[in-house]
């Protein structure tokens, strides 16, 4: 895939992503929950932490670190999809998770913490809330299996070169 397309797709996300966020907070206030459905509210919520709000408690130094992880990353996606763009699966995985890192990278430098207003539950558990941008990186992470999956199979009918950029990469 052209690195032009791999960065269309992630703009695209972070785009949808950042939309949403300035919708949601520009109409709520803080804790405010819309029901939507029988198991979903828009809700609006702040995490100044990571993934199911780990790290959310500590004292603001989480911050910096959460984006500086953040930023690496965006630059080794880049890398790889400069190095391995005929892979097209490989390259729309990494383009979703790109989107998604650079969306709450952005909150997390200019807010401080992510805005986050997806709220899924049953009954009365709460998955943890959620964004645009999570949802990328979830989506971006199960092509990227997908792919892996997909290059091992190949991989036993023909040498192909996933296996090697695989090992390349878990060496990274």
């Amino acid at each position: 895939m052209k690195l032009h397309y791999s960065l269309s797709i992630a703009l695209i996300i972070l785009s949808l992503d950042l939309a949403t966020k300035y919708w949601v907070e520009s109409t709520m206030v803080y804790g405010q929950q819309i029901p939507v459905t029988g198991f979903f509210n828009l809700v609006l919520t702040y995490n100044p932490g990571a993934a199911f709000s780990f790290l959310s408690e500590a004292s603001g130094w989480q911050r910096w670190l959460l984006s500086a992880i953040a930023a690496g990353a965006s630059i080794v996606i880049i890398y790889l999809l400069i190095k391995y763009k005929t892979e097209k699966l490989f390259c729309l995985s990494l383009s979703f998770i790109l989107g998604g890192a650079i969306g709450n990278l952005w909150d997390r430098i200019t807010l401080g913490h992510v805005v986050d207003f997806l709220d899924f539950y049953v009954g009365d558990y709460h998955w943890p809330a959620f964004n645009i941008a999570d949802s990328a990186i979830f989506v971006g992470a199960a092509l990227l299996i997908i792919e892996s999956f997909s290059s091992k199979e190949n991989a036993q009918t023909d040498s192909d070169s996933k296996v090697e950029r695989n090992e390349k990469i878990e060496k990274l």
